[in-house]
């Protein structure tokens, strides 16, 4: 059997500078094992009414909204959530892409599978609330680029360095990274029933005419961050 270009090029996904909420869960219910990559999505072409309107909601009714959305051309399963100022789109995997775990020798859950004794148990626990803090990533470093750059210092003082062409970036497109988060909630909202809190959201949404997206950068690990001339948005992770 052979496919294509053309068949295949029939199904690719289309860039639709959309999040597409498919539904709205409780914000602790997808395993953390789905979760892939974040993006931090800030309001540009004065939208920042909508923004702020989707936050709140999704802050004060605890859910996270999951949707769909397409980047350079693959399309993505991904969850929407309200952080503090800001909201994150954070890309999962696809269910087919986490293993499950029925294969895997380990022992059963509670402490009867696990064969451990209270002792042994209360041990355990000294233990961790002996070493137990607060979340400070500053506090952590990655020791090996570290060490790479102490060698790099040492070599530039030494005046041992080279000349060397860096390939430019190419600028990704701006048709291809804006989100639109007021098509979203009215593609999301779309057929509510009249008068229902989701139908009158909808409505005042359209009706103020404020245009809310988000724009993704494709920065490397050197944390260079991509600007609009409107607002900046900076890749999470």
């Amino acid at each position: 059997m052979v496919i294509s270009p053309e068949e295949i090029e029939a199904v690719y996904p289309r860039t639709t500078q959309t999040i597409e909420i498919q539904r709205f869960l409780d914000a602790n219910e997808i395993p953390f094992v789905y979760l892939e990559r974040p993006y931090y999505v800030a309001p540009i072409n004065k939208g920042e009414k909508v923004y702020g309107l989707l936050r709140e909601a999704l802050s004060q009714s605890g859910k996270v909204g999951l949707a769909k959305v397409v980047i350079a051309t693959k399309q993505h399963l991904a969850v929407l959530v309200p952080s503090g100022d800001v909201l994150v789109l954070n890309l999962l995997r696809w269910g087919d892409e986490v293993k499950p775990t029925d294969e895997l020798e380990v022992p059963r859950a509670g402490v009867r599978g696990a064969k451990v004794t209270p002792a042994e148990l209360k041990m355990a626990q000294q233990l961790i609330e002996e070493m137990s803090g607060r979340w400070e990533p500053e506090a952590f470093k990655d020791e090996f680029k570290h060490a790479v750059m102490k060698i790099v210092d040492r070599k530039v003082k030494a005046g041992e360095t080279e000349t060397v062409l860096q390939p430019e970036e190419q600028a990704p497109s701006d048709s291809s990274n804006v989100l639109d988060l007021t098509e979203l909630l009215q593609r999301s909202l779309k057929g509510g029933k009249a008068g229902s809190p989701a139908k009158e959201l909808a409505q005042e949404v359209q009706g103020r005419g404020g245009k809310t997206a988000a724009r993704k950068t494709t920065g490397r690990p050197s944390g260079k961050t991509a600007t609009s001339p409107s607002k900046r948005a900076r890749k999470a992770a």
